[in-house]
């Protein structure tokens, strides 16, 4: 059975949503994101943060960080916040684990104790120790900014203990007031903003020549009705493109048209600020994938637990 992929001659999808480390874009705000977040964390600069909206490619970025830095000089872990429900202890215990605590304690005075003797042998190996924090925008709670401060002030004379970087949306900013002590802190702030029209065509040029599309199927109108109707969200270029190619395949259509991105755009909803129904009508805010957020619910954190451990297997 033919595909759209068999239509267009590509070897894989070029624009799926999973963070796939081979179709990572290295557009010049992200570059120079990366290099000011490797430089804080080489330094041990101690709390950096990286902010944008949603699909901005926060989350590929904290990826693409955490494969850039060298095993043989970081004991470097990756942990992705699901729910703004989590405690103190279960966040203690988390970072624990990932920097290869075994048994992590319950009782908290313990298992700071047991993180902070860890955090020493990491250092007295020669390597230093750097948590990224994906979805920060969820640590909602003062103790839990507290925590963090807590953590920062584990030092030896020359340096910092550990080093965190927060990955969210700008709601950061507001969290991080809850404790005034922790935002004075912050040693570099990075916030990365959607891509013009010529970035937008340069990342879908990107994916397509990585998924081996021998033409480009997007004719120059399309790629600015693309740009429009996304504002520039690499995550919804993603599916706009996607479904662009799907349907120009329905179609047996070999070039996809403008006509074709702004229908798709409309089906979807998608009314960006360019567009002239997005200038009559606010664009729908998309939501995060994130567990239900409920005032009543009580969060249960094992769940939490097997679900990120589910994750580390992928």
């Amino acid at each position: 059975m033919t595909t759209y992929l068999d239509f267009f001659e590509l070897t894989q999808e070029p624009f799926s949503n999973a963070p796939v480390s081979r179709f990572y874009y290295n557009s010049a705000q992200h570059s120079q994101a990366l290099t000011r977040l490797m430089h804080a964390v080489s330094y041990m600069k101690g709390l950096s943060i990286l902010v944008g909206d949603i699909g901005a490619g926060k989350t590929t970025l904290a990826r693409r960080m955490l494969d850039s830095l060298p095993e043989s000089e970081y004991e470097a872990a990756l942990l992705v916040i699901i729910h703004s429900g989590i405690t103190a202890n279960w966040l203690l215990r988390r970072i624990a684990l990932q920097l290869g605590v075994e048994n992590p304690a319950q009782e908290k005075l313990a298992l700071l104790s047991q993180l902070y003797q860890r955090l020493l042998q990491i250092y007295e190996s020669g390597k230093k120790a750097v948590v990224l924090i994906d979805e920060a925008q969820m640590l909602e709670t003062r103790e839990l900014m507290e925590e963090f401060r807590g953590l920062l002030n584990l030092e030896v004379p020359e340096r910092k203990l550990i080093s965190f970087v927060f990955f969210g949306l700008p709601e950061i900013e507001k969290n991080l007031k809850l404790d005034p002590p922790l935002a004075q802190r912050v040693a570099m702030r990075y916030r990365l903003e959607p891509f013009t029209a010529e970035s937008t065509e340069a990342y879908v040029k990107h994916r397509l020549r990585l998924a081996g599309c021998p033409r480009m199927p997007f004719s120059p109108e399309a790629l600015l009705a693309v740009h429009q109707h996304s504002s520039g969200s690499p995550r919804v270029i993603n599916t706009l493109c996607d479904n662009a190619l799907f349907e120009a395949f329905l179609a047996r259509e070999q070039t996809v048209s403008a006509e074709l991105v702004h229908r798709i755009g409309k089906n979807l909803g998608l009314l960006g600020v360019n567009t002239p129904a997005g200038q009559a009508a606010e664009r729908p805010s998309a939501s995060a994938s994130t567990l239900p957020r409920t005032a009543s619910s009580k969060v249960d954190l094992a769940e939490i637990d097997r679900y990120l451990e589910g994750l580390g297997k992928l």
